[in-house]
């Protein structure tokens, strides 16, 4: 089969697009055959060594933790999973990755794809969803009528923070640049604010609930951002070099998202997808064979939004 995957630790040119011996299922696990993966910026991250200590990878490794496929062989144990279904899945971030035509999957990280848009869509659902719900509402504890700040919300988390955001009946204030603002809008953004030309705490009237940041913003900026938090609220933060700031004197707490995958909360998006609810969010599609361009593209920083990576199987 056909896959990506780096040798050694480095730039995106470590990459290389090559044949792969099929892989064969364990017990408890099955083999996709692979619709699609999406690019995430912690694939960059892990493909130049800097994340080695979190996610100890064995090399030559293949890259690809959002998979959506169809289940083509099954390991010993799994009941749940049948041939033919169509899945998506948030695989473990030091495992083998689905930029390939085939990836093996736990069948616990699997959950029915969508029905209601293309399978290979799909795959631009599960981290970035994941992220959104499990920072909105097992760490920010959102709740209908109140009021949430997402800063950086025109990139590929943002996208799903606001829309989950505006179904549990929150007011939604964003930041997005002049090149995200429609699709924060389309989200359904109740105010948007443009972090490039505006102060952002000058121009929000009234205290929020909850801050979500999604963007490496400066510190210092993140910490002015943070006295815009009512005394009792939530500062959530998912860039993780960076620690969310608390205030104890105002009951204030500042909290880090480390996604997991949930199998059960991927079931709920899809639902909400299905429903028609939820938009999954991709701003392009590219092929397997361009994924390493696309690494360098996202190291000059010029990928906005979610890219899903289509394999020869799509």
């Amino acid at each position: 089969m056909k896959a990506v995957r780096f040798h050694q630790y480095g730039d995106p040119d470590v990459l290389r697009y090559e044949d792969v011996d099929l892989p064969v299922p364990a017990a408890g696990q099955v083999r996709l055959e692979v619709a699609a993966t999406s690019f995430n910026p912690v694939d960059a991250g892990i493909r130049g060594g800097g994340l080695q200590g979190p996610f100890p990878v064995a090399l030559p490794h293949t890259p690809g933790i959002d998979v959506a496929g169809t289940v083509d062989a099954i390991g010993d144990g799994v009941e749940n999973l049948a041939i033919g279904d169509k899945v998506i899945g948030f695989l473990p971030m030091a495992g083998t990755g689905a930029a390939a035509e085939y990836a093996i999957a736990p069948a616990e990280v699997l959950t029915s794809a969508p029905s209601s848009v293309p399978l290979a869509d799909a795959a631009a659902l599960p981290i970035v969803g994941l992220t959104a719900w499990q920072a909105l509402f097992e760490l920010g504890q959102l709740t209908a009528g109140q009021r949430v700040l997402i800063t950086g919300a025109g990139g590929a988390v943002g996208a799903y923070a606001v829309q989950l955001a505006k179904n549990a009946g929150a007011y939604v204030a964003a930041t997005a640049s002049p090149r995200s603002a429609d699709r924060v809008r389309a989200a359904g953004a109740d105010e948007i604010v443009d972090h490039t030309t505006t102060d952002v705490v000058a121009a929000l009237s009234e205290p929020v609930d909850l801050l979500l940041n999604l963007a490496p913003i400066d510190p210092e900026e993140f910490a002015k951002q943070a006295t815009l938090v009512r005394n009792g609220g939530t500062v959530v933060n998912t860039t993780v070099w960076m620690q969310a700031p608390s205030d104890e004197a105002r009951g204030v707490r500042g909290l880090n998202v480390f996604v997991r995958s949930d199998a059960g909360q991927l079931a709920d998006l899809v639902a909400a997808v299905d429903r028609g609810d939820l938009r999954i969010d991709i701003s392009r599609r590219i092929q397997l064979e361009d994924l390493p361009a696309l690494h360098t593209e996202a190291a000059q920083g010029a990928v906005s939004g979610k890219v899903v990576v289509l394999t020869p199987n799509a």
